[in-house]
């Protein structure tokens, strides 16, 4: 088969989903990738182009299977975006060492993973891409983040990592870092208030969307950006270029 296939993780909603979606645009065969059984299935009717596999990133096993499904099914990988994330967010205090592993276990041992895992698939057509997801958090620091803000700072330093070993036989690594995103977990989360000082925040004044997530994953991993790579790209509507600034002085 000479189409080009993508492997999505954590893409029964959100923004996987929203990024399998851009990929099937684009004609490309995509592997979705979530644990949650029941939602993947659901979304995955109808998707003639998609291959719905339910693993948990974070079981060594699992990735080597669905690894090897999708070796099977499609003889290749063009691109990989570790998607798959759990957010979980408490005082310092109050962030026990389960607490901490459980997000970790995720959000960088599954990077790592499915990276791993991925890369001989990748190479074996010359080369491909690896997009991790990671946050704003990763980039700067908040309250209540300590666990999630500190995985996502890891899984930047990991690309990193990726792009200077791996660029040696053609693999591509980089990061996508959101901002605030309009998911349904976030609006649900977020209280008028935070949404509020969130919107004060950012130069763009608005939270992002799914798509606007998946437009910049869908670019690093196109030819488009068949030179960029080690590179984090902050979708964030400016609030890490703002920095500490106050919002007041902006008024």
């Amino acid at each position: 088969m000479t189409e080009k296939v993508a492997l999505v993780t954590g893409a029964a909603r959100g923004i996987g989903l929203a990024t399998a979606h851009r990929f099937l645009r684009e004609g490309w065969q995509v592997v979705m990738i979530d644990r949650d059984g029941e939602e993947l299935t659901k979304v995955a009717q109808g998707l003639n182009a998609a291959l719905p596999i339910i693993a948990d990133v974070s079981q060594p096993d699992q990735v080597e299977d669905f690894i090897a499904e999708t070796a099977k099914r499609f003889g290749r990988l063009d691109a990989l975006v570790n998607n798959a994330g759990v957010a979980d967010f408490g005082p310092i205090a109050e962030t026990s060492f389960e607490r901490w592993r459980t997000i970790m276990a995720t959000n960088l041992d599954g990077v790592f993973l499915t990276s791993q895992a991925a890369t001989p698939l990748l190479a074996e057509n010359g080369g491909g891409a690896i997009v991790n997801i990671a946050s704003i958090s990763g980039l700067r620091a908040s309250t209540l983040r300590v666990a999630y803000g500190t995985s996502k700072a890891a899984v930047i330093q990991l690309t990193l990592q990726q792009a200077a070993e791996l660029g040696e036989i053609g693999i591509r690594a980089n990061a996508v870092a959101p901002g605030p995103v309009r998911t349904k977990l976030a609006m649900a989360v977020h209280t008028p208030e935070i949404i509020a000082a969130y919107h004060d925040a950012l130069p763009l004044n608005r939270y992002g969307n799914e798509d606007e997530i998946a437009n910049a994953i869908w670019f690093l991993c196109s030819g488009e950006a068949s030179f960029i790579t080690g590179q984090v790209l902050a979708a964030d509507g400016g609030f890490q270029g703002t920095g500490v600034g106050l919002p007041a002085l902006r008024q």
